[in-house]
């Protein structure tokens, strides 16, 4: 199964060359190129959403808004209908109320937290496996946690009512290292995760603008039973066009 995890960057219009639409054919080019099984979109925004569905014929596009409305950045889910079946999708906030559309920790910015639950029955697997895919807080590294922590613990409980091969992946906001990633740190992390992009350098580059240091903020994560075939960044560029201000991150997993 190859899985990528892809911060798209919001269409804010403040990007110049980089602006979405400029970045739109080289997208596309890499997508066709690799035909990826199964891709976590982060900040897709409502129209950029309806844009992957009419770009993508041969996938299922799935995600909602994460405000009251379901609208704003979406936790957005792309599964290649030649290869792998939506079987499930649950969206959860981060937050103390889960179920409640818009809502937050007290103690974050302004923008609500979503985590995408899917199972997929991936063809060559032979079974269904389950995906998580999220962005945790850009700002206070406490909701961080906060979010990881419930993220966790849902994954836990999928695991003790259905046990299934799991993949969690995202845009962290926190270096390797960082407190808040504590959870997944040390010899016995919850249900085995460990860190597939363990050897990868930086993940958010910015467009190389120099405003904000370059870092490594994205991740897959991955149980015990997945063996990584190979995990690398793509790192296409024209003309100082990017596909994002973060490197996609694509792996090929094997159970």
């Amino acid at each position: 199964m190859k899985i990528v995890t892809f911060n798209i960057r919001g269409d804010f219009g403040i990007d110049g060359a980089n602006n979405f639409d400029c970045r739109k054919p080289l997208i596309l080019r890499r997508l066709a190129a690799e035909q990826p099984d199964i891709i976590g979109f982060q900040e897709v925004m409502p129209h950029v959403q309806r844009w992957l569905r009419q770009s993508l014929p041969g996938y299922t596009v799935v995600g909602c808004g994460r405000t009251a409305d379901y609208a704003d950045e979406a936790m957005t889910l792309a599964i290649r209908n030649d290869a792998a079946e939506l079987l499930g999708l649950d969206v959860f906030w981060l937050s103390p109320e889960p179920y409640r559309p818009g809502s937050r920790y007290a103690h974050q910015s302004e923008c609500p937290r979503t985590c995408a639950a899917a199972i997929v029955n991936a063809a060559e697997l032979g079974r269904p496996v389950r995906v998580y895919n999220t962005h945790l807080d850009h700002l206070d590294a406490a909701a961080r946690l906060l979010g990881l922590r419930q993220i966790l613990r849902r994954m836990e409980a999928d695991a003790a009512r259905l046990p299934m091969p799991a993949v969690l992946m995202g845009d962290f906001n926190a270096t390797p290292g960082s407190p808040e990633l504590a959870p997944l740190a040390g010899e016995d992390p919850p249900l085995g995760l460990r860190d597939l992009t363990a050897q990868l350098p930086l993940t958010f580059h910015n467009f190389y603008r120099g405003q904000e240091p370059c870092c490594k903020i994205d991740y897959l994560f991955a149980t015990p039973q997945w063996k990584a075939a190979g995990v690398c960044r793509w790192m296409d560029e024209e003309n100082g066009v990017y596909l994002s201000d973060h490197y996609p991150i694509c792996a090929r997993l094997t159970l």
